[in-house]
């Protein structure tokens, strides 16, 4: 009999794989941040070496691609970190009131595009980074229309199931484009 093995196997090829190293024991903020980074990284890692696949999308009519999904993503970290937790005035970026889809119609395969997308996910991110690391504890809390008061641990859960969902996409979308395929 052949010696037979997943289909999927770790999508570096490597079983060391950097985006799986946060911790599996120890304090609550430590795992939920670890869980968090792991994500992000995924989500990165299955966008790399490509440009303007980016913004080939799924199938007909969607418009679910990598590049929608990059743009989303920032838009959920601006909303969830700066605007509910944070306070702050933070528009999205990618989708509006008049173009509710904006994040994903507006992927189109054009370097400025992409670089701007890249840009704002990492800048988000950056600020959500900060904010976890500086809130006194996972208590904080902020205001959201949707859901009502809010703490920053839920926003952290939401986060993970989020980019995990979407990280799913990305697995189906990445191996639309290339064939690659794995974890």
């Amino acid at each position: 009999m052949a010696n037979l093995s997943r289909r999927a196997e770790f999508f570096t090829g490597s079983e060391n794989d950097p985006r799986f190293s946060g911790p599996a024991t120890g304090d609550e903020r430590g795992m939920l941040v670890g869980f968090l980074e792991a994500q992000r990284a995924t989500l990165e890692l299955k966008c790399s070496g490509l440009e303007e696949e980016l913004s080939r999308r799924s199938v007909e009519p969607s418009t679910l691609s990598l590049l929608g999904l990059i743009r989303h993503l920032a838009d959920v970290e601006r909303r969830w970190f700066r605007k509910v937790l944070a306070g702050q005035d933070a528009a999205p970026l990618f989708s509006s009131s008049a173009a509710p889809d904006g994040d994903f119609d507006g992927a189109v395969s054009d370097p400025a595009v992409i670089a701007e997308a890249w840009e704002a996910w990492r800048s988000e991110v950056a600020f959500a980074s900060r904010f976890v690391a500086e809130a006194p504890d996972l208590d904080a809390e902020g205001h959201d229309a949707w859901r009502g008061t809010v703490s920053l641990r839920w926003v952290l859960i939401h986060m993970v199931e989020e980019y995990a969902r979407h990280n799913g996409h990305a697995d189906l979308l990445r191996e639309r484009i290339d064939g690659a395929v794995g974890v």
